[in-house]
């Protein structure tokens, strides 16, 4: 998998996968125009829309609905390191299921690829590359 990342202005920035774009920008309080997710939204997404993917596909296999599932995904700001903490993801079937369906739903949501990611961080190599020639 990979994204590209190129700064349109300011603190604009599209990001490319594929061939899908996709914005984002600070409000105008952090000096952005507002014209997209911030960086920890577009993370609170990633992992909403991969929980909803596998409530979808839960009940979609099982007959139980073609669509209507909603997520909400939310997160604390922390400090010490500045990061983001204490993330809820509530999920909202758009059907009445049973206590061992929705025991398993949740065990189909918890093999999101997003989430186990996050509960095992994995290792972040971060390079710097410069047209600037010493």
């Amino acid at each position: 998998m990979e994204v590209k990342v190129s700064q349109v202005q300011g603190v604009r920035f599209d990001i490319q996968a594929r061939s899908h774009t996709i914005t984002c920008d600070q409000p105008a309080e952090n000096g952005g125009g507002d014209s997209g997710m911030t960086p920890p939204e577009l993370l609170l997404a990633s992992l909403g829309s991969c929980a909803a993917f596998y409530a979808a596909e839960y009940l979609r296999t099982r007959n139980l609905s073609k669509g209507g599932v909603e997520v909400t995904a939310t997160a604390e700001k922390l400090k010490q390191p500045a990061r983001m903490g204490n993330f809820r993801v509530q999920v909202t079937s758009p059907v009445a299921l049973t206590q061992e369906q929705t025991e398993s739903m949740m065990r189909c949501v918890h093999s999101c690829l997003v989430h186990n990611t996050l509960l095992s961080p994995p290792y972040i190599k971060i390079e710097i590359s410069s047209g600037v020639l010493q």
